[in-house]
């Protein structure tokens, strides 16, 4: 990892603003079309679930900004990000996971699936290897939701938030929304929408 040197960083002045807030997180939920993404899954006899989260995973890569994190009170980039999904147990709780994030899709979904054999046979809570180097993401697929709010612990955390809803039919097109929060003192809406044109360009493919 690097670090950002604030005092020559171009984003200073927000970074001080937005960090003194309370609560410096914003989100926002947008619609994406998950057709191509999930016709390929069934093709291949895929997991849709591990497709449109590796799809996720290099898009998160991609954006230097969704990389920062706040970390002993620096700010630093991550080389790699990886994935925290909320795993869900056959008794329905569920534990958290640290997928390490593989730009080889059968090898990502691979990881995948030894944290949910992981989890399924265990009743921690939290992952033996866990860090700040990734995102924590959970999947819906009972709600169609249209707006998220992430829980916060109220201590400074800098590490996106992601949900992904149902996937819905709509005209013939397969949507799905996805709610992302973000630290304002690091990210901005113009990441964000770099973030979402990267995502949706990989569901395409």
């Amino acid at each position: 990892m690097k670090y950002i040197d604030l005092n020559t960083w171009n984003r200073k002045a927000q970074y001080e603003h937005f960090i003194k807030l309370l609560d410096p997180y914003f989100a926002v939920t947008v619609p994406c079309d998950v057709t191509k993404a999930y016709n390929f899954s069934k093709e291949n006899n895929l997991s849709f679930f591990g497709k449109y989260m590796h799809d996720c995973m290099k898009a998160i890569n991609d954006v230097d900004n969704l990389k920062l994190r706040i970390e002993n009170d620096k700010i630093v980039e991550y080389p790699i990000i990886h994935a925290s999904a909320t795993i869900m147990r056959k008794d329905k709780t569920f534990g958290f996971s640290f997928i390490e994030y593989d730009p080889d899709l059968s090898i990502f979904i691979k990881n995948i699936s030894n944290e949910k054999h992981r989890i399924e046979n265990t009743a921690d809570l939290y992952p033996p290897k866990n860090g700040i180097d990734c995102i924590h993401c959970s999947a819906m697929p009972w709600l169609n939701f249209t707006g998220h709010k992430e829980p916060f612990s109220g201590n400074l955390d800098s590490v996106p938030k992601i949900a992904f809803s149902k996937v819905s039919n709509v005209q013939e097109t397969l949507n799905m929304n996805v709610s992302i929060s973000v630290n304002h003192a690091l990210v901005d809406g113009y990441h964000i929408g770099e973030f979402f044109e990267r995502f949706q360009n990989y569901l395409n493919l």
